[in-house]
């Protein structure tokens, strides 16, 4: 009876164990993306986004679109109409249920590119330092577990627009830290390997500086990828005239995934001209797409749809142009050219433009202490979308040292590593089979 009674509470903390662990979904039609040289891989091809920027109401409204399945649906109708692959999301509430829209966008062949951040819990650029701290990190770690489980989650973006002049690079550090952390949290968790990144404004003064910053040091401390806001393609315009060729050369030899986190100019007519250019010859090897801003119209005009006072949606002219610029121009073919491998680049000179003080030798701030229990325990319950951390928690108290980011339960081999996570992770099964024939056997001595 001994051994009967040890087996049946081996079993049931067995079948705990797995009910504590989300379940992974999957969808044939959004197979896992993985970063593989300077180019994103689905399936075993080229994947190139073909997105829309997607939050109605707009970021500072604080809304999840992800969490109410009747608008998701709604508009999931439209991306399809649009022929569109991917979304971003700039703001979510980890204490919501995601599924049933995720699994509308996964069986609408939709990957979700999706920001950690919150306006409430965020970097804050005018005061970087004391915003760096666990309380921030508790709720950005809470958000990578509530979606790190879909299939269809294309990548994490750690940061956006923080460096946006000559004078905020001094909160490069902590966003490269930021992006450090999330990464090493995602493999102490067991995750797959989720793409991790930094989505910088259009501002030509430091944006390369950044990129090259967001891939120089150790492994542990690059990021997967890199994307950036860019509104210089203004109808009538070219592959030159723009500005484009330049920043393709510039880029050349760039060796992580490159990509356009937002387009669209409005200064003038949107004739889209500029997908022509993206996923062409000129620029696969290089680039792997981008996002236009945005779906929704909201105050600074970009939408390509109204949402009206009864829910429905209206198209507005840049829709239909949209729609058929994208039937026009196919996704790319083959590989598009690109580079399977590559290093990390060096880490940018001082100057004018860039200042990272008191961070001048490129090493970066330490894990905040009272964020480290997170890696071994994971972040439980996140807040929401309420309160913030900006002055609430305790930030970081000292300098890492260079490979402090390297993953303590799961292997790790850097930036750009085409690493996945079995699908069935089999380790606490095995330790629970060992425990069950140990007290099986040894109740049976008694």
């Amino acid at each position: 009876m001994k051994a009967v009674a040890a087996f049946v509470a081996v079993s049931a903390a067995l079948s705990a164990s797995a009910s504590a662990t989300p379940a992974k979904r999957q969808s044939s039609k959004t197979p896992a993306v993985e970063v593989r040289g300077n180019a994103f891989f689905a399936g075993g091809k080229r994947f190139y986004i073909r997105g829309v920027d997607y939050q109605p109401g707009a970021a500072s409204a604080q809304e999840d679109p992800l969490a109410n399945p009747e608008t998701c649906k709604r508009d999931i109708a439209k991306f399809t109409d649009l022929g569109i692959n991917t979304i971003r999301v700039y703001t979510v509430d980890n204490t919501k249920n995601h599924d049933e829209c995720m699994r509308a966008l996964a069986d609408a062949g939709i990957y979700l590119a999706l920001d950690v951040n919150s306006p409430n819990y965020s970097i804050n650029r005018a005061d970087p330092h004391p915003s760096y701290n666990d309380v921030y990190l508790q709720s950005v770690f809470a958000t990578v577990d509530a979606f790190a489980n879909y299939e269809n989650l294309l990548l994490l973006y750690s940061a956006n627009e923080v460096i946006n002049d000559e004078k905020t690079p001094v909160c490069a550090p902590y966003v490269k830290a930021v992006t450090r952390d999330i990464r090493q949290y995602i493999r102490n968790r067991g995750y797959r390997s989720i793409p991790v990144g930094y989505s910088a404004a259009d501002v030509d003064a430091n944006r390369y500086e950044m990129a090259t910053y967001m891939n120089c040091g150790t492994d542990d401390e690059r990021s997967d990828f890199f994307a950036f806001n860019d509104y210089s393609w203004c109808n009538p315009s070219s592959y030159t005239t723009s500005g484009w060729s330049k920043k393709v050369e510039q880029y050349g030899n760039y060796s992580i995934p490159l990509f356009l986190s937002e387009y669209g100019c409005i200064k003038t007519d949107r004739t889209w001209d500029e997908v022509n250019a993206l996923y062409s010859d000129d620029m696969t090897p290089v680039y792997s797409g981008g996002l236009v801003y945005e779906y929704t119209e909201e105050e600074a005009g970009y939408g390509i749809v109204q949402v009206n006072s009864d829910g429905t949606v209206e198209e507005l002219d840049d829709y239909q142009p949209l729609k058929e610029k994208f039937a026009e121009v196919p996704v790319p073919s083959g590989d598009g050219g690109y580079k399977p491998n590559g290093g990390a680049s060096e880490c940018p000179a001082a100057s004018a433009n860039w200042d990272i003080s008191p961070y001048t030798d490129n090493r970066l701030p330490a894990i905040p202490e009272g964020a480290k229990k997170y890696m071994t325990n994971g972040a439980g319950t996140g807040p929401g979308l309420q309160g913030g951390s900006q002055n609430a928690g305790t930030p970081s108290e000292s300098t890492a040292t260079a490979g402090s980011g390297q993953a303590t339960t799961t292997a790790s081999t850097g930036a750009g590593a085409s690493l996945r996570v079995p699908d069935f992770n089999a380790a606490p099964l095995v330790c629970g089979l060992v425990a069950l024939v140990s007290a099986a056997f040894g109740a049976s001595l008694l």
